[in-house]
């Protein structure tokens, strides 16, 4: 299969179970601290809605699979979550995927999934370097203009580990950038980096405080994951107000590894 053919592919369905020590897992490599029961203790357990886009990434899997592009020289780029009810402490959730679109950068191309359920919807946009300039649309022009922020900038810095990587791929992201030096100096590292979707679950965790808000309240968040963290780096989120949510960055050794984020809580 080429880039060309993907958009519009039809991944079906899967069905993803987890019990409440993987929700626990996923806590504790976002950063939970142990004395946060709630996330991390199976007696009142409630799940980081951030875990979603853990469960989803088999749509992600399935998409490269195809054949078009090599997973191992890809990246990820930005995420969205809108979720729409809470996920259970354990269970089996019900999913579908779809390649919403394929876009061609010239010198890279996106590849953009959509994960759908009835407790969330996913979208990952998937970057390729290299693999431009087939004569495909180069999607948006624009993103639309943000709101206005307002207020002192919140801030908050977490200390990751240099173990947060092997970590998190416990989750489920096996993509071998994240534990392989060999692997991660073919796609121009310097060594193995931080999972983007573990430095978004690190933001959403921490932005609750921003919004005097639970965790476990998302609502929805999406971001740019514009540069890489490495496992031991500490992770600076700065937010800001704007209308009934927060707009929020994330930067780590002087690189913003987050832009263009939102979050909103319930």
């Amino acid at each position: 299969m080429q880039l060309r053919d993907l958009a519009g592919v039809d991944l079906g369905a899967q069905a993803v179970a987890y019990r409440a020590r993987d929700a626990i897992l996923y806590a504790l490599a976002v950063g939970a601290p142990a004395d946060r029961l709630d996330l991390v203790y199976e007696r009142d357990l409630r799940v980081l809605p951030t875990y979603a886009c853990a469960l989803g990434l088999w749509a992600v899997e399935k998409a490269g699979d195809l054949g078009a592009y090599d997973r191992k020289r890809s990246l990820h780029a930005s995420q969205s979550l809108l979720v729409h009810r809470p996920l259970p402490r354990e269970g089996t959730i019900e999913m579908r995927g779809r390649v919403e679109s394929v876009w061609d950068k010239g010198k890279a191309s996106i590849v953009n999934v959509a994960v759908e359920g009835e407790l969330f919807t996913a979208g990952y946009a998937i970057f390729l370097p290299g693999l431009g300039g087939w004569g495909g649309s180069p999607g948006p022009a624009a993103d639309a203009p943000r709101p206005a922020a307002a207020g002192v900038p919140w801030r908050c810095a977490v200390k990751t580990s240099p173990e947060s990587a092997a970590l998190y791929r416990l989750t489920g992201d096996l993509h071998p950038i994240h534990i392989d030096p060999e692997i991660a100096r073919a796609n121009g590292l310097d060594g193995p980096i931080l999972h983007g979707l573990c430095t978004l679950g690190i933001a959403a965790r921490v932005l609750a405080e921003a919004a005097a808000a639970h965790p476990c309240d998302l609502h929805s968040i999406s971001a740019r994951l514009s540069a890489p963290v490495r496992p031991g780096d500490t992770v600076a989120v700065s937010a800001q107000r704007a209308g009934d949510g927060l707009l929020f960055e994330a930067s780590a050794q002087d690189r913003i590894v987050l832009k263009d984020g939102r979050a909103d809580f319930f």
